[in-house]
């Protein structure tokens, strides 16, 4: 039963980890410039963090593979973006930046559809 849950958990972050590197990947051939992946803290995680020109962008990454519990972009409550929130105060408490920030959802679908929502929340 163990090696079953750590299987299943394997095979979810690995999904995950493609789902960032396929973010990223879309987000550079838009012009985006990486910064930051995986940033971490008490208060959460920051998937991706890049530039777009002069505004600092912090992008978090959704994977599903159905939209049976509602879609990618709709996963992301307001729990999820204050969490977002106070981690993005964390990363800026010790990387100052003088341009403005924005919050930006990458979404994929199971069928490698990818939506990027700028101006998320």
């Amino acid at each position: 039963m163990l090696f079953t849950k750590l299987k299943t958990k394997a095979a979810h972050l690995l999904r995950g980890e493609s789902a960032e590197e396929q973010a990223h990947d879309f987000l550079i051939d838009k012009g985006l410039k990486p910064v930051c992946r995986n940033f971490r803290c008490k208060q959460g995680e920051l998937d991706l963090i890049m530039t777009d020109k002069l505004t600092l962008v912090i992008i978090e990454v959704r994977f599903r593979k159905t939209d049976k519990y509602g879609s990618a972009v709709e996963s992301i409550t307001r729990a999820k973006q204050s969490r977002i929130i106070a981690a993005t105060h964390i990363y800026l408490s010790s990387h100052k930046t003088d341009g403005p920030i924005r919050f930006d959802v990458v979404a994929i679908s199971g069928n490698g559809n990818i939506d990027w929502v700028q101006n998320a929340f």
